[in-house]
């Protein structure tokens, strides 16, 4: 699996378009435990489906788009967090050390 960068608000138009699931990686570069979260999620990533767009946003790099993700999926900005889409909702939001690819394959396998 590779990411793809999230870079404009456009994107977040796709993403909430797409047939099948999307996931959103809001990483802080300046944050240790951001890394760590990410580190920890990219070494299990293989159990979620190959199928699924996965998005990575550098938040000090796109505030402004870390800020539209909020408002457009009705959730709180957190750092480091993930966001999974389907049907242009947020059905998994989880942020910190509740950041899981399990969590992410259990969901899209319900």
């Amino acid at each position: 699996m590779t990411w793809v960068n999230l870079t404009s608000v456009e994107q977040l138009e796709e993403i909430k378009q797409a047939n099948g699931y999307s996931l959103i990686f809001k990483h802080s570069t300046r944050c240790s435990i951001s890394l760590m979260a990410k580190r920890n999620f990219e070494f299990s990533w293989d159990v979620i489906p190959a199928d699924t767009k996965l998005y990575f946003l550098d938040l000090i790099s796109y505030r402004d788009i870390s800020n539209t993700i909020a408002t457009e999926f009705s959730v709180a900005h957190q750092s480091p967090q993930i966001l999974l889409i389907k049907n242009g909702e947020c059905v998994l939001e989880a942020s910190h050390s509740d950041i899981s690819a399990d969590e992410v394959a259990e969901v899209i396998a319900a």
